[in-house]
């Protein structure tokens, strides 16, 4: 199965304040990328880019990683992944989505690349792990360490 990852999963990869998080999210990359099992919206690439790059006072007004080093980390998400581009279908469905299902118009962005391109699943923290928003399941990748999930139902079965 192909899963769309969102931007919070990459910026875990490079976010040493929870280790498991980091872990966890490293060893999907690196696993989605041997069996091309994971695909990344523009949108992803984006706020990837924008959340590793900025400063953060947390960690002393310095960024996840440097801006040199995030630029190469980008560039990197370009080439060892498949990215989908916006189009009017994908705006289009995104509006449907904040008005459905009361999503915030980037998660409901998020969530329309998948249903527009026929993903049938989100890795993302940001949703209601294990909801179906249309055709799209949401599948929190950090909850099995957390919450003790372990496998979810299929849509239709």
């Amino acid at each position: 199965m192909v899963s769309l990852v969102d931007s919070n999963v990459l910026v875990c990869r490079f976010d040493p304040r929870a280790p498991a998080k980091q872990r966890t999210a490293d060893e999907l990359l690196r696993a989605g990328i041997v069996d091309n099992s994971l695909v990344l919206a523009h949108q992803s690439v984006l706020e990837f880019f924008a959340a590793i790059a900025r400063p953060r006072q947390d960690l002393g007004g310095a960024p996840l990683l440097p801006p040199d080093q995030a630029r190469v980390e980008t560039e990197s998400l370009l080439s060892q992944f498949p990215v989908f581009y916006p189009n009017r279908h994908v705006v289009q469905t995104a509006l449907r989505g904040t008005a459905m299902y009361g999503l915030s118009w980037f998660d409901a962005h998020m969530w329309a690349y998948a249903e527009v391109y026929g993903v049938a699943e989100l890795l993302s923290e940001d949703f209601a792990h294990g909801r179906h928003y249309g055709t799209v399941r949401v599948v929190n990748p950090f909850a099995a360490a957390t919450q003790g999930v372990r496998e979810l139902p299929p849509l239709y079965g």
